[in-house]
């Protein structure tokens, strides 16, 4: 298929995308202070028992102007086949930091990520997750809990599960691995030196951790392809014709886990952009729920 028609084809699933309405959620838990330490609870639709649950980590390369609304409509189309969704929002970058800036929705300029508040959050959020989930949503079966994320989201899902593989003296490092049935990233920004040279998000992987002069230090502690093996299930869902965060990039990080013993599944869709993976309409985002359908029963 020509450039041009990539192209036209790549802006219809991004405005199919964010063409629907959000959808509010049944109940919202703070698990910090700050105005963005939230988490919404989707119940799940027309479940007569306990429900897995599925929670969601919002993409948007880190930057400030895109929430967890975007993704509402994704995480009421879990709920609706039957999963419990919790839908996590946490800080996100607000001022240009060691490279150009880009413009969000509205001319919005900002950087990508906080650091380290963006990973701070992340980790606290699902540290604090099955005690809100049992009070929130007591249909949620926390020991039937897979993590999904969509982009910079799918970044920070593979993260978190890796937790546990930080290196020595890292804030966020667990002692042993999270208790999760696995992981589904979507488009994930998954290997952060592939990123860096296809400049994924006009430089955002340099942006989150804090510019040029820190990326070398703190990647080790930032890049799940870097956080390997993990243990946990995975499984990588990417559209073929991504001009936003390309396949290259998850495969590079399925390579290094197998180059670290570890198989992880890479669901590679023929004709699918960026957003078909998280939009209720497309085919693609059927796809998922079945992925994530195979952890969680």
């Amino acid at each position: 298929m020509p450039d041009d028609a990539v192209a036209a084809r790549a802006a219809a699933e991004e405005e199919s995308a964010f063409s629907h309405p959000a959808v509010e959620p049944d109940a919202t838990a703070a698990y910090g202070d700050h105005p963005d330490q939230l988490i919404d609870f989707y119940a799940p639709r027309g479940a007569t028992g306990p429900a897995p649950l599925v929670v969601v980590l919002h993409g948007g390369a880190w930057r400030a102007p895109y929430d967890r609304r975007h993704l509402t409509p994704f995480a009421d189309f879990l709920a609706r086949r039957g999963f419990a969704v919790a839908n996590v929002e946490y800080r996100r970058g607000a001022a240009a930091c060691g490279g150009a800036a880009a413009e969000g929705p509205g001319g919005a300029v900002t950087a990508a990520g906080r650091w380290p508040d963006t990973f701070d959050d992340v980790a606290a959020a699902l540290d604090a997750l099955p005690a809100l989930a049992r009070e929130a949503l007591p249909q949620a079966d926390t020991r039937r809990t897979v993590l999904t994320g969509h982009s910079a989201g799918g970044h920070l899902a593979l993260w978190a599960a890796a937790r546990h593989v930080l290196p020595p003296g890292a804030p966020w490092r667990v002692d042993g691995p999270p208790p999760l049935r696995g992981v589904v990233a979507l488009a994930p920004i998954a290997d952060f030196e592939v990123a860096e040279k296809l400049d994924v998000c006009g430089g955002a992987v340099r942006q989150l951790l804090g510019g040029e002069a820190h990326a070398g230090e703190r990647r080790p502690y930032a890049d799940p392809a870097l956080l390997l093996p993990t243990g946990i299930a995975t499984t990588l869902v990417q559209g073929r014709t991504d001009l936003i965060v390309p396949e290259a990039v998850a495969e590079s990080y399925a390579d290094a886990a197998a180059k670290a013993g570890e198989v992880v599944g890479l669901t590679l869709l023929e004709d699918v952009g960026h957003f078909p993976l998280i939009d209720p309409v497309a085919d693609a985002c059927a796809v998922v729920a079945e992925e994530i359908a195979q952890l969680a029963w």
